[in-house]
């Protein structure tokens, strides 16, 4: 049986407490994260609302905002970015284009591999720039098009310049605090 968006729409609907995907035509139930990998999503997102936002550059969302891409499947990253100009106002539902920037963060029981696929399909549907953040080895990837990934670490600076002119975070802020 191949589900469609509105029996996406219909099971989020009967059962708000579970974040799900539409993928090639199969529901897919998203586990909760790992508490630490939810700190990083949350502090990715936040660099970036906090750039975005006085700048009205555009919108910043967390892993419950949908995209419904191209090829039909409706797809949430732990964090994302649509530019201003292609999000004029923040739908009741699904964003039916892929973002600008995506973000995903490893949790303790996700693949790479499961990670790097989902970046790709984002970025083949028109996504600018993926990151895949690694709190297991404190590494940020980032993904575009055609391009080498580029591996950035704990004494590297993250920035987006053709996307993001002007923002940076440390990599090394990334990580939550430890308190001793």
């Amino acid at each position: 049986m191949s589900f469609t968006t509105n029996d996406l729409e219909k099971l989020q609907t009967q059962h708000p407490d579970y974040r799900m995907e539409l993928v090639k035509g199969a529901i897919v139930v998203m586990s909760p994260s790992g508490y630490e990998s939810d700190e990083v999503a949350l502090e990715i997102g936040a660099q970036l609302r906090n750039w975005v936002k006085p700048r009205r550059l555009g919108r910043v969302a967390a892993s419950s905002a949908g995209f419904r891409l191209p090829n039909s499947n409706v797809r949430g990253p732990d964090a994302s970015f649509v530019r201003a100009e292609r999000l004029r106002r923040s739908p009741r539902s699904f964003a039916e284009l892929a973002p600008d920037l995506t973000v995903e963060v490893k949790s303790p029981t996700d693949s790479v591999e499961e990670l790097e696929s989902k970046i790709q399909e984002f970025l083949d549907m028109g996504t600018r720039v993926g990151i895949l953040i690694n709190p297991d080895n404190h590494t940020v990837n980032l993904y575009r098009s055609g391009e080498a990934v580029e591996t950035l670490g704990d004494g590297d600076i993250l920035t987006l310049p053709d996307l993001l002119p002007g923002w940076e975070v440390a990599v090394s802020d990334l990580w939550p605090p430890v308190f001793e």
